[in-house]
């Protein structure tokens, strides 16, 4: 459904609802989450369900706002404040 994925350990690419444009609040408050005193969290899983059933998420921690592209939805980079585990990047990697 959202066109997410690991650009490399540092860098990814979050789609966000297909109703969000730049200009809106919610657009406004990705954008300048630092300068609101906000933080993000990312959390990922490799696929909604598995051979147990539903996938658990990953929390790959804080992220900063990076840059961003297009409207309903946003294309937007974020910078992980850690490396995102080197599997994950990799299995990013494979099924592109």
């Amino acid at each position: 459904m959202y066109h997410d994925y690991a650009i490399n350990q540092e860098l990814f690419h979050w789609e966000s609802q297909s109703t969000t444009s730049a200009s809106s609040p919610t657009g406004l408050r990705y954008q300048q989450h630092r300068e609101q005193g906000s933080q993000v969290v990312l959390f990922v899983r490799r696929a909604k369900t598995g051979d147990i059933g539903t996938e658990p998420y990953t929390c790959l921690g804080t992220a900063q706002f990076q840059s961003c592209e297009g409207s309903k939805p946003m294309q937007i980079v974020w910078k992980l404040d850690r490396q995102a585990p080197v599997e994950l990047y990799l299995e990013a990697r494979a099924a592109a």
